[in-house]
């Protein structure tokens, strides 16, 4: 264990990590910030400080405005420990993490969970291939080492991601064979309902039509209203089949990258028995804070996309809002009613076009819950969805029981990957809401750890 308590321990060096660690040195705290990553940036800023200046163009303004606050964060004074793979964290700001092959332990007066976002599963036929990746996976490599695909390649699902990924991969020479995209006309209604909001953030709306423009320019088949996707291939992704225009249709491809959004990583805040709530809007747990981020009682914060899904920009402003309640608890400042009051006027500003966002892209039930029981959910137990269904006709009522019935949910990710999956199909049998049905009950270690790693 380390020696005195720090006044804030970090867990996350994205936007909001970052955010309020500058924040929090500014107002006189004591900062460390913890990263299972060696550099910081989070996954929006990934490798930002050793990016090119090829590399930066290519991936737009978006992520080179991350440079900005990499260079605050460095100057900030706050102690950055980087490959620290957190696996135990405790109400009262006990952190239990690996570095360096060795198991350490640190502790904070206070404790800020900055964690992030993760790709929603998108559990179709053969989603497991060879070849099928995730599209935020294929943009991590894009940014960590300018790895492209060395064969055109197909992007499929909705989301921001999926069009600004196409758009990066074009900027830097590869080649895309479609993007079949599964947001429907009935989608694009719901969304309407939200309209003052994009008038709000028109900007941001500007983004997204440049992007599609581009697309159409290269020339690059669109495809709209998709359903009914299956990946084609015995031993290895050999096409992507679906549904457009009335029409089934198939493209060739050897790899594809799914995308259907993303949702907040939740196992840290899961495994200190705080209160989550199901959003229906977004169709993910978010733990349940005060307006400061604070879960409960406890000495644990939570800020960005962990909290819920807002954005980087507005990710970075929760996260110096967090930062003044903090040093507000810990007797660092007075009312800090004024300051607060500005950055919330900006995270307004920031989140304005959310609710049409996630009403647009909201996924498809078709690709949340897989239809097909051959599909599999638990990727690490190959657990599939008739497996499941099966469970549940033998009275299994949530998620934990699968761990009894089939080992699901108990592979090397904890259930990252298939719990979203796991509540929504068992809710979807049982005829319940995704409340009732309950998440699994996480415990630490959050992340494998080696029995090597606590011997001297």
């Amino acid at each position: 264990m380390t020696g005195a308590a720090s006044d804030l321990i970090v867990i996350g060096s994205g936007p909001a990590g970052m955010a309020a660690a500058c924040q929090a040195r500014d107002l006189g705290l004591t900062v460390v910030v913890l990263d299972e990553q060696a550099t910081i940036g989070g996954q929006i800023y990934r490798n930002i400080e050793t990016a090119s200046a090829e590399r930066l163009a290519i991936l737009g303004k978006d992520y080179a405005e991350g440079l900005e606050l990499a260079a605050q964060f460095r100057a900030s004074g706050s102690e950055y420990i980087g490959g620290a793979a957190v696996w135990n964290l405790t109400p009262e700001g006990v952190i239990d993490y690996v570095a360096d092959r060795k198991a350490r332990q640190i502790v904070g007066k206070t404790v800020l969970i900055a964690s992030g976002a993760m790709e929603r599963p998108f559990p179709i036929k053969g989603w497991t291939l060879p070849g099928v990746m995730g599209a935020g996976a294929g943009q991590i490599l894009l940014k960590s080492s300018g790895a492209l695909p060395n064969e055109p390649v197909v992007l499929a699902g909705a989301g921001p991601l999926l069009y600004l990924l196409a758009w990066q991969y074009l900027r830097a020479g590869a080649k895309i064979r479609a993007l079949v995209d599964t947001t429907s006309f009935s989608d694009k209604l719901r969304a309407l309902r939200h309209l003052p909001g994009v008038l709000f953030a028109w900007r941001d709306l500007t983004k997204g039509l440049k992007l599609l423009a581009a697309l159409r320019r290269h020339g690059i088949p669109v495809f709209s209203g998709a359903t009914q996707l299956a990946v084609e291939g015995e031993t290895q992704a050999t096409g992507l089949t679906f549904v457009s225009g009335g029409k089934r249709r198939y493209v060739p491809t050897s790899l594809l990258l799914l995308h259907q959004g993303v949702v907040p990583n939740t196992q840290l805040s899961w495994s200190l028995g705080a209160e989550h709530r199901w959003c229906p809007e977004q169709l993910c747990w978010h733990p349940v804070t005060d307006t400061w981020g604070r879960l409960g009682k406890t000495a644990v914060y939570v800020a960005g996309d962990s909290r819920s899904i807002v954005g980087a920009q507005a990710s970075a402003v929760q996260g110096r809002l967090t930062a003044l309640a903090i040093a507000q608890q810990i007797g660092k400042i007075g009312d800090s009613a004024q300051r607060a009051a500005t950055l919330r006027r900006r995270l307004a500003g920031y989140t304005y076009i959310r609710p049409f966002l996630d009403a647009l892209y909201r996924p498809k039930d078709e690709n949340r819950i897989p239809s097909d029981n051959e599909v599999l959910v638990c990727r690490c137990e190959e657990v599939s969805a008739g497996k499941i269904r099966h469970y549940v006709s033998l009275g299994c009522l949530g998620p934990n029981q699968t761990k009894a019935f089939g080992r699901c949910g108990m592979g090397l990710c904890q259930g990252r990957l298939c719990g979203l999956t796991v509540t929504e199909l068992i809710a979807q049998e049982r005829g319940v809401e995704p409340t009732e049905v309950g998440y699994y009950r996480i415990r630490p270690p959050i992340k494998p750890v080696m029995l090597g790693d606590f011997v001297e």
